[in-house]
């Protein structure tokens, strides 16, 4: 018999509009596979990446390795520091579990407030951060520049460069939680193409404003904070289609707010632990040949260039993948989704590593040995880049595991490995620089980066996800077989005459061995079973059929 009073009439609407509210929330979420979701975000982020490296040729093009790129180095150093601590690196991964749990286990209204009460901290509490940078940056640079003291205009360069970019801070972590809203959505390709908006800021600004500027480096300021701009507002539409809209609300003791303080904390500590690393490393090469700053920066982006492409790509996919896994308990697909993203992490990186340690003089020359750019200024860059390329794989790999931890709401353990991985990084910096000069803060830094990786796989089956260490070393051994094989055959590759054509000269001299790199590893890893070969080869063939 039907029961049609005023009380089960409200009760059956209710939960109409809760079930309703429910389906559409989920409609909203695009579910993708993990190689399709990070096939995607590679895209964007291969694209930002090669603008990334257009910036950089620009920068190399109109300044060189000079006074004004080694202040302009420096100045966006402290900002770019704070903006991995407060916004993408902390404050996203973070959030994502938290926001994640809110639209799985409670409703969509739940996770829109709590994201309206994280912007609205954001405002008060970078807000305040950026006023007190652009009030204390002569002290900030007197602390971590010391060596610009005893030229004064370099001094008073990075000084004025970094009170304007510190804006830049606010812009990026608002652009942070849009990103992991959207992430959380399954949407992943806006946010990984907003960083390329960030370099069109830079490169667009650069190119148009340089010949105003009685000191032209300003533009490159300028463009950071243009950049940023761009950044946050290519992913607004996808937000307002997502259906949130923000709304002020100011409320320190929001429960959503608490458990995302109390995640990022330990992330913060253990981030900045590498990030004093980084203002000592700073410090040291401020002492050293000029020049020193700039060779490590275009080697560094160099280097970043297939991480960014590939292991942040997989990180980012990773954590919301993760974080909705352990709220619904999955343990058995968990185990089985790390297996495949360690796995995919270094049949990628892996050969990419070889092949800038390899290849990094062609590449080096490619790119940067243009305009102002010498070629000391190559060598030195290059020398750099060998001493950072060993560590790519260390560097990569911690952004694949590293979720696997915050998804348990752990960010304790990563922390505590960070600080004695920074620990062991700064005792190395003495006898490398001694060795090495300025690479030798790169060796330093790769080897800290190896631990740090090392050390988070060995502590992950205590998380419940069990490890094969001997599978694991077997099939690393396999896969830097194929590459160095690879690199080796492919460093013999005879190259035709083709005249006067400097561009198309280094071209070939590039390319023609790169592709003979990659088919050779590609052979090879199919001769030695590389699990991921397999599954490439399945992937193709299905799209074929």
């Amino acid at each position: 018999m039907a029961i049609n009073s005023p009380f089960h009439i409200i009760i059956q609407k209710q939960t109409r509009n809760i079930i309703g509210g429910y389906y559409l929330s989920i409609s909203k979420i695009k579910h993708r596979s993990t190689l399709s979701s990070t096939g995607i975000v590679s895209s964007a982020t291969a694209f930002s990446r090669v603008l990334g490296l257009v910036r950089e040729q620009v920068m190399a093009y109109f300044f060189g390795a000079s006074m004004a790129t080694d202040a302009f180095v420096t100045a966006f150093r402290i900002p770019n520091l704070l903006r991995d601590m407060f916004a993408e690196g902390a404050l996203s991964s973070a959030f994502i579990p938290v926001f994640k749990s809110k639209l799985v286990s409670e409703s969509e209204n739940d996770a829109f407030h709590l994201a309206s009460v994280l912007i609205s901290s954001i405002f008060a509490v970078v807000g305040i951060i950026v006023v007190l940078g652009i009030i204390g940056a002569p002290a900030i640079i007197y602390l971590t520049a010391n060596g610009f003291v005893a030229i004064p205009l370099k001094f008073q360069l990075t000084v004025s460069l970094t009170r304007i970019m510190m804006i830049y801070l606010l812009l990026v972590s608002l652009s942070a939680v849009v990103m992991g809203m959207l992430n959380s959505y399954g949407r992943f390709g806006i946010p990984a193409l907003a960083s390329a908006m960030f370099n069109v800021g830079i490169i667009g600004t650069v190119t148009l404003g340089y010949q105003y500027f009685d000191q032209p480096v300003y533009t490159l300021a300028i463009g950071v904070i243009v950049g940023g701009l761009g950044q946050l507002a290519i992913q607004l539409p996808s937000l307002w289609k997502i259906g949130f809209r923000f709304k002020f609300i100011f409320d320190f003791f929001d429960e959503g707010l608490r458990r995302v303080v109390r995640l990022v904390t330990p992330m913060m500590i253990g981030l900045s632990a590498g990030r004093v690393n980084i203002l000592i490393s700073t410090l040291l090469a401020s002492f050293l040949v000029e020049g020193s700053l700039s060779y490590l920066n275009y080697s560094y982006r160099l280097m970043h260039f297939p991480m960014g492409v590939f292991a942040v790509a997989l990180g980012t996919v990773a954590l919301p993948k993760v974080s909705e896994m352990v709220a619904s308990g999955d343990s058995e697909g968990l185990v089985k989704f790390f297996n495949e993203t360690l796995g995919l992490n270094l049949f990628v990186l892996i050969p990419s590593a070889v092949f800038l340690a390899a290849m990094g003089e062609q590449i080096v020359t490619l790119i940067f040995q243009w305009g102002s750019f010498t070629p000391e200024h190559m060598q030195n860059t290059y020398l750099a880049l060998f001493h950072y390329s060993y560590g790519l794989v260390g560097f990569a790999t911690v952004r694949v595991v590293v979720p696997f931890y915050y998804a348990h709401n752990d960010s304790r353990t990563p922390m505590r490995i960070s600080i004695l991985s920074v620990a062991v990084n700064i005792a190395l910096y003495y006898p490398m620089i001694k060795l090495l000069s300025f690479a030798g803060l790169a060796a330093a830094t790769s080897v800290a980066g190896l631990l740090n990786c090392g050390l988070l796989i060995f502590s992950l089956p205590h998380k419940g996800i069990p490890i094969s260490f001997r599978t694991l070393v077997l099939s690393t051994s396999r896969i830097l077989i194929a590459a160095l094989v690879a690199a080796y055959v492919a460093g013999f590759v005879p190259l035709p005459e083709l005249g006067d054509n400097v561009l198309v000269e280094r071209l070939v001299g590039l390319l023609l061995p790169a592709v003979v790199f990659a088919l050779l590893y590609l052979g090879l890893s199919y001769i030695l079973r590389i699990e991921e070969t397999k599954r490439l080869a399945k992937i193709l063939f299905r799209r074929k059929n």
